[in-house]
């Protein structure tokens, strides 16, 4: 029985390598030039610097696990010193709190050295890059899937890997029912709206100054800030999610001088002029991002499987990804948990 894969993110990945490790068929797409989804990491020389999520938490079993199976190194975000205050004035405080992150982990060598060991264990043939889906039809006892370049493949059932509203872009045949459409549409893809800056720089000046990175704006463009170095040496890094909605983040060259303004204020003059500083608006990420998921999120939105999104197709039809985790969903170990939930209903219905 193959299994297609339509996401080549961390629930895709883990999915694959899983039933690699069982010596089942399957295939997996992926529409960008790589793989890992919303986890990104960018490098520096031995710097490394995720530009999606970063962090994991005690308590996260399946991360946890995963990690120690691939002999890879956790570490504790970086949270000793001040926090630094900004208000919309721009007048700038310190001491008003601690680091909001202390007792979080990273991953040595960025999330992307996980990603990138899950992917390195699957074969050439069973994965495919620069492979965006665009029509899936059941036919018969058959799934086919056709990619942007007209490439069909044919497979026994398919899971859909990537957030619900980008499924519900993809040309059903037959049409899903319209309450499960509706169910897709109305789950929001966690941190789809948001855009990350990173600004690297070749000491840590501002621990010197007592400082653990942290920072709190209502002026913005940035509105959280926090260290992002290495585990050791540097380059080293403060990064910030940038509070300005999609709509007035379309003039990067602008974004760029009041970022650069931001720092200064916030950390002094050494920060004026990172080495370099990255940007990464996940809105404008088609395979990340739809219209719907512009609009701001204020809360962290209830996940797990709508039951109009279950038993489609005959049950041929699977969703994973983070959103459609019932405990962790969000979280980088709710992709785990979605796709774990999806490999259990696999092999329920092989050994059927």
């Amino acid at each position: 029985m193959q299994t297609l894969i339509v996401g080549g993110g961390l629930s895709g990945l883990v999915l694959a390598e899983r039933l690699e490790a069982q010596g089942r068929d399957y295939m997996l797409l992926e529409a960008r030039p790589r793989f890992g989804g919303r986890i990104m990491t960018q490098h520096l020389e031995a710097g490394y610097f995720d530009m999606g999520p970063a962090w994991f938490w005690p308590g996260q079993p399946l991360i946890a696990a995963l990690i120690d199976r691939f002999g890879l190194t956790k570490f504790d975000q970086f949270a000793d010193g001040a926090l630094t205050f900004e208000d919309e004035n721009g007048n700038v405080q310190r001491g008003q709190g601690f680091s909001s992150l202390g007792g979080s982990w990273r991953l040595k060598g960025g999330l992307a050295a996980l990603t990138g060991a899950l992917a390195n264990r699957l074969p050439d043939h069973r994965k495919q890059l620069n492979a965006p889906v665009v029509k899936l039809d059941m036919s018969g006892d058959q799934c086919i899937a056709t990619t942007a370049k007209g490439e069909q493949i044919h497979a026994d059932q398919a899971v859909l890997a990537v957030p619900p509203r980008v499924a519900a872009e993809i040309a059903f045949s037959p049409a899903l029912p319209a309450e499960a459409t509706q169910a897709m549409k109305d789950i929001a893809t966690w941190m789809a709206g948001q855009a990350k800056a990173v600004a690297v720089y070749d000491k840590p000046f501002w621990r010197k100054q007592g400082l653990s990175g942290d920072a709190m704006s209502r002026k913005g463009p940035m509105v959280e800030i926090h260290d992002a170095s290495p585990l050791e040496s540097g380059p080293y890094a403060l990064f910030g999610f940038i509070g300005v909605p999609p709509q007035g983040r379309a003039y990067e060259q602008l974004l760029r001088q009041n970022l650069h303004a931001q720092l200064a204020r916030l950390f002094g003059p050494e920060a004026a002029e990172p080495q370099k500083l990255y940007l990464k608006d996940w809105a404008i990420d088609p395979y990340t991002a739809t219209e719907a998921d512009k609009a701001p999120l204020y809360a962290h939105p209830t996940y797990g499987l709508p039951k109009a999104m279950s038993n489609l197709w005959n049950g041929k039809l699977h969703f994973a990804g983070t959103e459609v985790a019932p405990v962790f969903g969000g979280y980088i170990e709710g992709a785990l948990e979605a796709a774990e939930n999806v490999l259990h209903s696999l092999n329920a219905q092989n050994l059927g």
